[in-house]
């Protein structure tokens, strides 16, 4: 899935205004399968995955699990179209709304809800692919976009109640409230905003209801032509498998019944794709524990969380992946 690039110009020049050099920004742009030739002023789109990567690798070269954040709170521009469609709606709640019925068209990977409970309001996002939900600093990058994106279209520097991620990050979880400046709660059941209802009345400065018809109605035509981004078998995997921890590890046999294939069916469809059942959960496991080391778990919660059966277990299949063993993997960080 091909996106806009200027989100990826943003995070580059996050980055660079961190204080690190050339040498490392291009190291972070190798590292994820980028160059600068990506960034050309001719450029328009480059791959979703490759976004994901630079947000991931650039956390790692500063040492700083906030970057995502950071880089998400001072996105304030938005060229795509639901960056349109949310300038010209009435209010923060009709941007939402109308935007959430399109956000598919620049989005491979998650969609959203708005939610209306009592005396708040749920901005609710959920995986279409959930294979991604792995990568926890782009979805922190992508939730204070979000926020930074409402405060700059409605010219209001509201605070939500709180932002839930269902992911942890232990010892880092005050560096975050920090940046925010309200409560961003961790190891949350639902990837969610939590809104005053007041704010969703908040008006838009911008508001131009025949401009707004449009694009809603461009938006439509954009839908009605474009086919579903089918999912590769291998990510549907991920994503069930992702949804299942911490500390259950789903079987092949449980997964093949989840997609609705026999054993067999299921191992040929691997097979087809270059790979098997064994090998999908062996390197989502290692992606996720190199993560859960940076999130400050210890070895013994790393090992539960990824459904061994003993921290032994987790450190003898880790020195397999790397040839050392986790505490030394750390250690050299």
């Amino acid at each position: 899935m091909e996106v806009d690039v200027s989100r990826l110009l943003h995070l580059v020049e996050t980055l660079e205004q961190s204080g690190t050099n050339g040498e490392t920004v291009d190291k972070v742009l190798k590292n994820s399968g980028l160059t600068r030739k990506d960034l050309a002023p001719t450029a328009k789109s480059f791959s979703y995955k490759k976004e994901v990567l630079f947000v991931r690798e650039a956390s790692e070269a500063l040492r700083d699990l906030t970057f995502g954040a950071r880089a998400g709170l001072t996105w304030k521009v938005s060229n795509s179209l639901t960056g349109y469609i949310s300038k010209y709606s009435k209010d923060l709640r009709a941007a939402i709304e109308n935007t959430a019925r399109f956000h598919e068209i620049i989005d491979p990977a998650v969609q959203y809800d708005l939610r209306i409970s009592g005396n708040f309001a749920a901005f609710e996002v959920r995986w279409k692919d959930a294979s991604y939900a792995k990568f926890h600093r782009h979805t922190e990058f992508l939730m204070f976009a979000v926020l930074s994106r409402m405060r700059a279209i409605s010219q209001s520097s509201f605070y939500p109640i709180e932002i839930r991620f269902q992911h942890e990050v232990r010892r880092s979880a005050g560096d975050f409230q920090k940046l925010a400046g309200f409560p961003v709660i961790f190891g949350a059941e639902t990837l969610e905003m939590i809104l005053p209802l007041a704010v969703l009345d908040l008006p838009i400065p911008t508001y131009d209801l025949r401009l707004r018809e449009h694009l809603t109605e461009y938006g439509e035509r954009l839908l009605s032509e474009q086919g579903r981004v089918k999912q590769t078998l291998r990510s549907k995997i991920e994503g069930i498998l992702t949804s299942a921890l911490p500390a259950r590890m789903l079987t092949s046999d449980e997964v093949a019944a989840s997609v609705g294939m026999s054993a067999r069916t299921f191992a040929r469809r691997l097979n087809e794709e270059g790979t098997s059942f064994r090998d999908v959960v062996d390197e989502l496991r290692f992606d996720l524990s190199k993560t859960f080391m940076k999130d400050d778990m210890s070895l013994s919660e790393i090992a539960f969380a990824l459904g061994y059966a003993d921290q032994a277990a987790f450190s003898t299949a880790f020195k397999r992946w790397t040839g050392v063993s986790p505490s030394s993997f750390r250690a050299q960080d």
